[in-house]
């Protein structure tokens, strides 16, 4: 089967990157990248034996590059920072490095960063209140790929037919890798529903997905009357997929750093410098920059390496059935009813109305009379009669 039409070369590029890793399951990640196992081998066997250049139709591929000896460095370099104007001395000094290695810089030396600097002042290309010393701080980070996703939307913007713009995006903690980035109509439960089930068919699930507490995912300001915690369908849903949903601080925005630091790097490299005809254009725009941002830009966090160099997919597979949870024989079951209630030694405890006509389980605590309720794994609250 072919690649899918929508950004052909950003499929190949991310499929190799992923597929070149020690111990990668190569079958699987074809079939979640919908190609036969003949065309993933053989772009794998092109991307190991030529780099980038082996990744591009061969038909297309030009066989000289005439002009390219006579060209000046400094022209190189301005260059490279005309299509990234974002990028600064050490992402380019790492990507000449790469195009060094992959036959695409044809120049025996490679300029350093503080030589590289000087070439983009020299040529107007850094303003002066952007030459700042950044300061060094203490990152934090999970040890593997999938055990945290930070998903958020970015603020919304006006498209040129007058519609709003609402990019849902999502970013692996450990490898900084960009699992999604949607041009969604917009913020609505099933809106984020089902650009996740596409995510979780091609990456798989996580283990825990960090929000804000706002809608659609969380309930600020919903809690009942009597402080019961309150869910939403969404956060049941993700339960049910045992992936615990984690809410940041309220008004704390620091807490998801990585998706705030992704946001602005989505405004300062593509929002600020071009206007979308619709959400079909600005989607086609959000995969190719997607694909640059993954596979090809250096990270700074990452010592200069790219996400896709960090990340894999996940072994938690997304089931496209929901099959019923089972609990043990010796919890005391309950069904919810419409109010979100249900009756336990003569008492109605209120439990969610997210959970309505579900059934949840009551264990025993080690301290007299009190019982946890649990939904599936997920401890809902303590009671004590």
């Amino acid at each position: 089967m072919p690649f899918i039409e929508l950004s052909i070369m950003s499929q190949r590029i991310e499929f190799c990157m992923l597929a070149s890793k020690t111990g990668s399951n190569i079958s699987d990640l074809c079939q979640r990248f919908n190609i036969t196992r003949r065309t993933g081998y053989k772009w794998l066997r092109r991307y190991l034996d030529e780099g980038l250049i082996g990744l591009e139709d061969k038909s297309k591929r030009p066989k000289t590059f005439p002009n390219q000896t006579s060209e000046n460095i400094d022209q190189y370099i301005v260059g490279l920072r005309n299509n990234d104007p974002e990028w600064g001395a050490k992402k380019l000094h790492k990507i000449i490095y790469k195009h060094k290695e992959q036959g695409m810089y044809a120049y025996p030396t490679v300029p350093c960063k503080n030589t590289i600097t000087k070439i983009l002042k020299r040529n107007g290309l850094i303003p002066e209140n952007r030459s700042k010393q950044s300061k060094n701080f203490e990152r934090f980070e999970y040890d593997y790929p999938n055990e945290l996703w930070q998903m958020d939307y970015k603020g919304y913007f006006r498209l040129l037919n007058k519609k709003l713009c609402h990019p849902l995006t999502i970013t692996d903690d450990h490898s900084r890798y960009n699992i999604c980035l949607t041009a969604c109509k917009n913020q609505q439960e099933i809106t984020v529903r089902e650009a996740l089930i596409n995510v979780f068919r091609k990456y798989g699930l996580p283990y825990m997905l960090l929000t804000d507490n706002g809608s659609p995912w969380g309930t600020t300001g919903n809690n009942a009357a009597d402080g019961v915690r309150s869910y939403t369908a969404f956060e049941k849903w993700l339960i049910q997929l045992n992936v615990k949903l984690i809410h940041g601080r309220p008004y704390h925005p620091q807490t998801q750093g990585k998706e705030e630091r992704f946001h602005r790097t989505l405004k300062q490299e593509l929002i600020n410098y071009e206007q979308f005809r619709d959400h079909g254009h600005c989607q086609k725009r959000f995969d190719t920059w997607r694909e640059k941002y993954n596979c090809i830009r250096p990270h700074e966090a990452l010592d200069f390496k790219t996400p896709a160099e960090f990340y894999k997919p996940s072994n938690k597979y997304y089931p496209e059935r929901i099959k019923p949870f089972e609990y043990n024989l010796t919890d005391k079951k309950r069904k919810v009813c419409e109010k979100g209630l249900i009756s336990f030694k003569n008492k109605k405890i209120r439990v969610s109305k997210a959970f309505r006509n579900e059934i949840v389980a009551l264990k025993e605590s080690q301290k007299n009379n009190t019982f946890e309720i649990y939904f599936c794994n997920q401890l809902l609250r303590t009671i004590t009669l």
